[in-house]
């Protein structure tokens, strides 16, 4: 049996870990695929790797992720697919026929990958001169 867990949200991989409202849980047995949304209880990273955990899920699909979060998921034993957008269902069949990339970027600023705009996820800092507001997730 596989169980994948994706950041959910109306439909397409959610893209902050530590925000994620629900879960889609993909469960394969014997080459059945079955689904099912779960909401989460809350609580930040380390919690969301617990939640996890206890529902049995061996690989997670996501967005961004902090290095914190990326810890807690690696001493749950549960693989990482970080920097993933677009249709969940998708992104669970790319990862089936072995193509989705692995931790393509689990960079906190998923929008920007170079960090044009001057953001680092170590930066204390989120606000700028110009409005624009860095989207780290580990504080």
């Amino acid at each position: 049996m596989k169980k994948i867990a994706v950041t959910y949200e109306n439909g397409q991989v959610f893209q902050h870990f530590g925000h994620t409202q629900q879960f889609k849980i993909y469960e394969i047995i014997d080459g059945k695929m079955s689904s099912m949304v779960v909401p989460t209880a809350g609580g930040g990273h380390g919690a969301l790797a617990g939640f996890l955990e206890e529902l049995g899920v061996d690989t997670l699909i996501c967005g961004g992720i902090g290095m914190g979060a990326q810890v807690a998921l690696d001493n749950a034993d549960i693989q990482l697919y970080a920097g993933i957008t677009g249709s969940a269902d998708m992104a669970v069949a790319k990862l089936l026929a072995g193509v989705l990339p692995q931790n393509a970027s689990a960079n906190c600023d998923h929008h920007d990958h170079h960090h044009h705009d001057g953001c680092s996820c170590h930066d204390h800092e989120h606000h700028h001169h110009d409005g624009h507001e860095c989207h780290c997730h580990e504080h």
